[in-house]
């Protein structure tokens, strides 16, 4: 499945994904999609890194370009509360976001 419709795909139905990036195996709730200087972007909460949680809950910005082998994951995640679709550096680029409420 191309990259961009299963990252679509996970926004929209709340599913985590499964990827190595940086060598490292991760879990991702993929929150928003979009670009930035023509390249592919997705912010998304690590719920995984090399098998361990993060040592914290935070928002983490994930070029496409990097994301190997990605793939669903037997998870589902909430929308992380800090989370802003309509923050400024999403202002004109997102192609697609989580439902908030």
């Amino acid at each position: 499945m191309q990259t961009n419709k299963l990252l679509l795909e996970a926004i929209a139905l709340r599913k985590c994904v499964e990827a190595t990036y940086n060598r490292m195996f991760v879990k991702l709730a993929p929150h928003i999609l979009y670009t930035r200087h023509d390249e592919v972007f997705v912010d998304a909460v690590t719920v995984e890194r090399d098998g361990q949680p993060p040592r914290e809950i935070k928002l983490g910005t994930f070029k496409l370009a990097g994301l190997t082998g990605l793939a669903f994951a037997d998870q589902r995640f909430q929308p992380e509360p800090t989370f802003d679709p309509n923050d400024r550096k999403y202002a004109g680029v997102t192609l697609f976001a989580v439902e908030t409420r």
